[in-house]
């Protein structure tokens, strides 16, 4: 936990044509765990994307905003590190900054692609094993359950890492300003993995985006490209029951502001622009 606490993350360049940072930053906490960014001048969304190596496969979360392999050497760059191992994609949610790499991934020896769609992703939890309520993945010497967490996208899931005690929430919980297409969900799953919180030991929780600064409660405008005051990417576990009680007094029309993150309900217009987008990947 410790050490990608400490991470000074590629934050983008007050001028992009100058280039001076690689398109992703690769960050190894351990000999088996490794959290990479993209290029906020490839794409101001940032995302993170987390790779886990097991005894028997690799598991990859996310592909990033960028399709081109030669601006963004994503397969090239998870295959130098997990080797002829094969490697299981998946998606924390299927909005395009999180799966545009896919492409880079179709076809090749040894990858399971699991399609970012509902259909692809019920498919693949139905072959999962089941631990009480949530699904399990093993890889290998280190499980992975995965979690369910609909709201921001109706395909959202949160991974729970057993090597590292790390909860990947994608942009269920992130520090930054989180839109909510579905309020009730939104509540259920974060009740739920609040829940999951006092049953798992767990050492940090971490998103897919860092959009805040170092200032409480204070966001950087969307598109920015250049965050030279970020926060730090992992959250304290603590944040999701504060997040939990401060949702459960909220009525879902209402922006909900803590420290280390925002949320807030999606209006008519979003709503529809993502109901759009998620039917063109169905």
């Amino acid at each position: 936990m410790a050490a990608v606490s400490r991470v000074e993350w590629i934050h983008g360049n007050a001028n992009c044509s100058e280039g001076i940072d690689p398109p992703i930053q690769v960050f190894q906490q351990d000999k088996s765990t490794w959290v990479l960014r993209q290029n906020k001048c490839l794409s101001f969304e940032a995302p993170f994307m987390y790779l886990l190596l097991g005894d028997d496969r690799a598991l990859l979360l996310d592909t990033g905003a960028t399709d081109n392999p030669e601006s963004f050497p994503l397969f090239t760059t998870v295959r130098s590190l997990i080797g002829e191992r094969s490697l299981l994609v998946l998606h924390s949610h299927s909005h395009g900054d999180h799966r545009r790499g896919d492409e880079q991934f179709s076809g090749q020896t040894g990858v399971e692609l699991v399609a970012p769609n509902a259909a692809g992703l019920q498919a693949f939890l139905n072959r999962a094993d089941r631990t009480g309520s949530d699904q399990s993945i093993e890889l290998g010497g280190r499980e992975v359950i995965v979690i369910e967490t609909p709201g921001h996208q109706e395909e959202s899931i949160t991974l729970y890492d057993s090597q590292t005690r790390w909860l990947l929430t994608g942009d269920t919980v992130y520090p930054g300003l989180i839109y909510v297409k579905d309020w009730k969900a939104y509540r259920e799953s974060i009740s739920r993995l609040a829940s999951f919180a006092q049953s798992y030991e767990l050492a940090a929780v971490l998103g897919a985006h860092i959009e805040m600064t170092d200032k409480a409660g204070e966001y950087y405008p969307i598109g920015t490209v250049y965050q030279p005051h970020e926060a730090p990417l992992p959250l304290s576990p603590e944040v999701l029951k504060t997040l939990d009680t401060a949702l459960a007094k909220a009525d879902g029309k209402e922006t909900v502001q803590l420290d280390e993150l925002v949320v807030q309900p999606m209006n008519a217009l979003q709503r529809t622009l993502s109901n759009v987008a998620r039917f063109l990947t169905q």
